[in-house]
């Protein structure tokens, strides 16, 4: 028995390939499967449902804890499918993405809220609580972006932080870094919220509220 072919049926047995385990048990969904679950998630109203359940706990934490206390406090939001929803944009592309139809679409301007997070940032401002706006967005992107946050009733912010055109950054650690410059700025943020893990890893937030989002995952 040579060392290669050793080596081969170690790494076949380690991964239940040696036919002690069926091939079929862990083969994922089909993807048209998966696009058409994604889709009655959608259409059957669980993901609004589950939307609001995020929404309604982040606007009693803000309401409470502006009362608290007379310090600068902030609410740090996302904007692509926290803020903003880019589901038309998606289905249209079949769930793919394809850089220029993507900027296109950032560029109309036209994504609609999402409303129970636009419900959570008029908490803040009723409150006298500063929004911010953190994105993956590009800088080339910004003014389209504001536009439209401002056709869709919030524009009202305090800042709108994008990346430059040219950064390789990840953005989990863009969006720390961004939250560590408001602090720095003299901001307790009280509340982050976001759709993905990594916009509300690394701190400097008091709490955070993770929104469902199964469309895509920015590590």
């Amino acid at each position: 028995m040579t060392k290669t072919f050793t080596v081969l049926l170690s790494l076949l047995v380690a991964l239940g390939l040696g036919g002690c385990v069926d091939q079929a048990s862990r083969e994922p969904a089909n993807l048209s499967t998966a696009k058409a679950e994604v889709k009655a998630y959608v259409d059957s109203g669980k993901y609004d449902a589950d939307l609001t359940d995020v929404a309604a706990p982040a606007k009693t934490w803000i309401t409470r804890r502006a009362g608290a206390g007379t310090e600068k406090l902030a609410v740090v939001f996302d904007i692509d499918e926290t803020t903003l929803s880019n589901f038309d944009h998606m289905q249209k592309a079949d769930w793919g993405y394809q850089a220029d139809s993507w900027s296109q679409w950032v560029m109309e301007s036209k994504a609609p809220a999402i409303s129970p997070v636009r419900e959570i940032y008029r908490t803040a401002r009723a409150h006298k609580v500063a929004a911010f706006f953190i994105t993956g967005r590009r800088e080339s992107e910004k003014a389209a972006t504001a536009r439209n946050l401002r056709t869709q009733g919030m524009g009202d912010f305090a800042a709108v932080l994008v990346r430059s055109d040219s950064s390789k950054t990840p953005v989990g650690i863009f969006k720390t870094a961004s939250r560590k410059h408001i602090t720095e700025q003299g901001y307790t943020i009280i509340a982050n919220v976001g759709d993905q893990q990594s916009d509300l890893d690394g701190g400097y937030s008091e709490r955070t509220f993770k929104l469902p989002n199964p469309f895509y995952l920015i590590p």
